[in-house]
């Protein structure tokens, strides 16, 4: 059968870079209140221990409320919609906020065709609500999330968003705030001089470490270097626009190469290496994709085991999934050889 195409060919997005400490602040939120994902990264789960240790009492109590509630998305949600230039700038701006735009703002973006919903929930609408929920049911938290942010009393809200940004970044970012600005300005300008240079799509394979196909209803990526979450790429959608805020490279976290200091991705490679099970699974998804039922089925371990060790392999980017399955990246196994030898071969002082 000839088929006769009419229509444009497919088109990609662009790409736009921003980096603001107030993201390294939320983000450090978010992480400190992921349990589960401590394992998978850089800092030892003793390490989030103590930051939340640093904090004040009633600081650490609006932590344990975001953890409940994940409010840390409200912030991030907030962070998203204009470049603030300090952490003033920010809490005028929420304080400002009409209670309905709070809501409003708050709320996940969930496609074009659920906007609607999005404003009548914000307004107070219970159908449009349960629409959203319905809508997200698959979601890890977003159910729960959109079901505690409609109904939530919004000055409740707006107190507990101001008290725990202004908490968190006085005490984690403010005294180190010159030192990560220069860190994300670093790793902003690195990827600002590819801008042009590659396409749109290699560019954020380069920041990221995945690839991003276009979508239909996307035509904005927005790229944010964060250190905080490292090794792993954070996701988010607004309208128009997905966002990755993604870990800053190696050699941008500090001022200065440190001789003997390995490089982080060499050592979360190592790390998820390092055991009997995982390089089992490499070796497993080396033959084929698979879904993690069928490397349940072959390895006779609970599942929650064999997530685990999924995650591991890919917070240092060994693996990655496609739908529902998982596959290797062969790529980053074949970059190993070249991180020793560069580790190996640098120069000591």
């Amino acid at each position: 059968m000839k088929i006769l195409n009419i229509g444009s060919e497919r088109t990609t997005y662009r790409v736009e870079l921003s980096y603001s400490p107030l993201f390294e602040a939320a983000l450090g939120i978010a992480a400190a209140t992921y349990d589960q994902l401590h394992h998978t990264m850089e800092h030892p789960p003793a390490y989030w221990r103590q930051l939340l240790d640093e904090l004040s009492p009633s600081v650490r109590q609006e932590v344990e409320y975001a953890k409940e509630h994940n409010t840390w998305k409200t912030l991030l949600q907030l962070l998203d919609l204009c470049p603030f230039a300090d952490l003033d700038s920010f809490l005028s701006y929420v304080r400002e906020l009409s209670t309905e735009q709070l809501r409003y703002e708050a709320l996940p973006y969930l496609g074009e065709n659920m906007q609607e919903a999005r404003r009548k929930a914000a307004l107070g609408s219970k159908d449009d609500c349960a629409a959203l929920r319905e809508a997200c049911r698959t979601h890890l938290f977003f159910e729960t999330y959109i079901g505690h942010i409609t109904s939530v009393d919004a000055e409740e809200l707006r107190g507990h968003i101001l008290r725990l940004m202004e908490g968190w970044y006085t005490t984690h970012i403010k005294p180190r705030e010159q030192e990560i600005v220069r860190m994300l300005e670093r790793d902003w300008s690195q990827k600002q001089n590819k801008l042009g240079k590659l396409p749109p799509e290699a560019l954020v394979e380069y920041a990221t470490g995945s690839s991003y196909l276009p979508e239909p209803a996307v035509t904005r990526v927005l790229l944010i270097p964060q250190a905080i979450y490292r090794p792993w790429t954070v996701q988010a959608d607004a309208v128009g626009t997905k966002i990755f805020y993604y870990p800053v490279a190696d050699e941008n976290l500090h001022d200065a190469v440190v001789p003997n200091q390995p490089p982080p991705s060499l050592v979360q490679a190592l790390k998820a290496l390092g055991d009997e099970h995982r390089l089992r699974m490499v070796k497993m998804l080396a033959e084929k994709d698979l879904s993690l039922q069928e490397i349940t089925d072959q390895l006779s371990m609970a599942k929650s085991t064999v997530h685990h060790h999924l995650s591991m392999l890919r917070s240092a980017h060994l693996v990655e999934t496609a739908g529902s399955r998982y596959r290797l990246r062969r790529h980053t196994l074949d970059k190993l050889p070249l991180l020793w030898d560069e580790f190996l071969d640098r120069s000591t002082p």
